[in-house]
């Protein structure tokens, strides 16, 4: 049976589909106002390609922006929030930090553009005291009815329900959503103790209000995209990637779409994870160049990294839902450069997309992007884009270079467009560093592998600003993300607050955890059921997160299997030292150590993508792959004469001296002068500089 791995950027829609028959890979322009027409036509064309029905199709995985795009856009839903009395205005408040300590001039996206408006959050009497959960005030019900009768009144159809302690008990909130349920039919009902069960209440309310601001879009478009595809013919199961790299059903990510909000990135962490360990180099830095922006994620040994929940922003607010550590910048091959008002030269992060796209595309953009500074230097082919199916105008980038940035700069058009390549790869470059040296990775010993259809023209730029050990690319550049997509499991996530100091816990302390233990796995094993996975296929795995008494945050650490005893706590508080040392560099060994959340994490493996090798090298001429010759100008400022080779003819052991530019359908590869090129055994290719 086939698969397909689907991948929706903001500018096109790769796919990949695996078969009796091989790997395919397809590359089709994003329909921003429907994304899953393009899903769809995808789809179809893959399957064309492959020659098979797409009723053959067993399962899509899909990886989507739609619920970031709301975010970065602002365009989600309307919603109200029912909270407790006098905790009304939590969400403006938020943790009271200065995001900038020194400036009288930032902005604070959950003020200035909050998930729900003040005039749409309603106080309500009801309380819930800690550490026990006991409730001191009775829910006001009539009062929440009142709130129902507002939100008719404005409108809205998404509720947010956030109330104080509910992690310890959510009998309140699960009382209050009945009730909006019969008073707003087919409302959009989100609480807060459903999404995150744990302590601190700002993010708590953040993560539910933003589950319920994108909510509506994205269920609808998950479910669109079901029903279309079932139209096509495709009656096979689709998947969402999540943002912690793990796939789920569409309802379940519709009822909860923040689970997704990195769903696009982290598909392209998992494929360069994947083909690093195919290139045999487990230390990589995945950067994944798009149309629209660019996705750095550090993976040391192969090994994918968990955001601490302190880090989990989108778009400027919390969100404690478990994502792949990266970070996002707009940098894209869409990237506009532009001329500010004082004079500055800039590139992005605004992005002109697929439409109209840059001005090469010839569908009315007259704006200069960064593609357009690539055919000024020779380095894309307007010819040989998508391998002949998108015809892009040289002239048009030209003229676009010219009128916006060289002119007014009194520069040539040459060294405008080599300004364009610069300020996006040194953008690149610092976040880079942020997400590397900042966090005490020495890039030398990291090789930068970079893909997406932009990805491969800017690899060595960005090694050389790093100082990166060398350049791997893989098989398919543009396609990796939806690579990724293949090559994960199903995985589901429960946490329950379980507070309590470790070292002096009493045995009907640990009796207590072991019973929310329980409860998590009866909730893990609840879902895995519903997705047909049989039990002795699921994984569970117990997480304890855990700080020193007083601490802000907390650190992941290990839990003994079976249940928690007095003899086995001390595996968790030996854990969390070891954890503390190796993120901060020391440990207070005989500290008192606070386990504050239990996370369970069940997961079902599936069958991955395989990627068959290429044949050796017979010891003939690459000229085997010689298209043409064509002048091109590299960073030092040279234009020389570039040989273009077809990198589907480049066998395992071939290198290739630059300068030279290796061509395939999906991506563009440069390798500049005084660098080699040589293809490994999966037709992945490693660039690093000549003897």
């Amino acid at each position: 049976m086939a698969r397909i791995g689907v991948d929706v950027g903001g500018t096109n829609t790769d796919l990949v589909l695996e078969c009796a028959k091989g790997v395919f890979y397809h590359k089709v322009p994003t329909t921003l106002k429907n994304q899953s027409i393009g899903v769809v036509q995808g789809v179809r064309g893959i399957c064309d390609q492959a020659g098979i029905d797409p009723s053959e199709v067993e399962t899509i995985v899909h990886g989507t922006t739609t619920a970031t795009n709301i975010t970065i856009e602002h365009n989600g839903a309307e919603c109200g929030m029912i909270t407790t009395h006098g905790f009304r205005d939590i969400l403006h408040i938020g943790r009271h930090k200065r995001p900038y300590n020194f400036s009288l001039h930032f902005d604070v996206p959950w003020q200035s553009q909050p998930l729900v408006k003040r005039r749409n959050r309603v106080a309500v009497r009801e309380r819930i005291l800690p550490p026990t959960g006991e409730i001191a005030q009775p829910l006001d019900e009539q009062a929440v009815r009142d709130a129902c009768t507002l939100f008719r009144k404005r409108g809205i159809g998404s509720v947010v329900i956030g109330f104080m302690f509910s992690f310890l008990n959510d009998a309140h909130e699960a009382r209050a959503k009945e009730i909006v349920l019969e008073e707003i039919p087919g409302a959009y009902v989100t609480m807060s103790s459903e999404l995150a069960r744990v302590m601190r209440e700002y993010e708590r309310f953040s993560t539910a209000a933003m589950n319920c601001y994108v909510g509506p879009k994205t269920s609808y478009y998950l479910r669109d995209l079901d029903a279309r595809l079932r139209e096509a013919g495709v009656t096979s199961k689709l998947r969402i990637m999540q943002s912690n790299g793990g796939v789920s059903t569409v309802e379940s990510c519709a009822r909860r779409p923040i689970r997704i909000l990195m769903s696009g990135p982290a598909g392209g962490v998992i494929g360069g994870a994947a083909e690093g360990q195919m290139a045999g180099t487990p230390n990589i830095i995945t950067v994944d160049i798009g149309g629209t922006s660019a996705d750095i994620s550090t993976i040391p040994g192969g090994q994918l990294k968990i955001m601490n929940q302190r880090d989990t922003y989108v778009s400027g607010y919390p969100v404690l839902t478990p994502m792949i550590d990266l970070v996002t910048i707009g940098a894209g091959g869409g990237s506009v450069a532009f001329i500010d008002d004082a004079g500055g030269f800039n590139v992005g992060p605004r992005s002109a997309g697929s439409e109209p796209g840059p001005a090469c595309y010839g569908r009315g953009g007259d704006e200069p992007t960064v593609t357009d500074a690539q055919i000024v230097l020779g380095r894309l082919d307007p010819d040989m884009a998508l391998g002949g199916d998108l015809r892009l105008d040289a002239d048009l980038a030209r003229k676009a270079v010219e009128e916006k940035i060289a002119r007014p700069l009194g520069l040539s058009v040459k060294d405008a467009a080599l300004g364009i390549i610069r300020i996006i790869n040194n953008n690149m470059a610092l976040a880079i560093r942020s997400n590397s040296v900042a966090r005490g990775i020495d890039p030398r010993e990291f090789s930068i592998m970079p893909f997406g259809g932009a990805g491969p023209l800017h690899g060595v730029a960005l090694a050389e600003a790093v100082s990166a050990r060398d350049v791997v690319v893989p098989v398919a550049p543009g396609i990796t993300a939806a690579v990724g997509l293949l090559k994960t499991d199903l995985q589901y996530e429960h946490t329950e607050a379980g507070i309590l100091i470790l070292n002096s816990a009493s045995d009907t302390e640990l009796a207590r955890i072991n019973g929310h233990v329980e409860k998590l796995r009866a909730a893990v094993h609840e879902e895995l059921d519903a997705d047909g996975i049989a039990r002795d296929a699921q994984d569970l795995k117990i997480i304890a997160e855990c700080r020193y008494q007083g601490q802000g945050f907390e650190l992941r650490a290990d839990f003994p299997d079976g249940p928690l005893t007095q003899e086995n706590k001390q595996l968790i508080i030996d854990s969390f030292h070891d954890a503390h040392e190796q993120d901060y560099g020391y440990a207070y060994r005989k500290a008192e150590v606070e386990l504050i959340t239990l996370r369970v994490i069940g997961s079902a493996s599936v069958r991955r993508i395989e990627i068959p090798k290429v044949q050796p090298t017979d010891g003939s001429s690459i000229d085997r792959a010689l298209m043409f010759v064509r002048p091109t100008t590299f960073d030092c400022g040279r234009t020389l004469e570039t040989p273009r080779y077809d990198r589907t003819k480049l066998l395992a052991g071939d290198r290739v001296p630059g300068p030279a530019i290796l061509v395939q359908h999906n991506s563009t590869t440069l390798v500049p002068p005084g660098y080699v090129a040589e293809t490994l055994d999966y037709g992945n290719t490693r660039i690093s500089k000549g003897a």
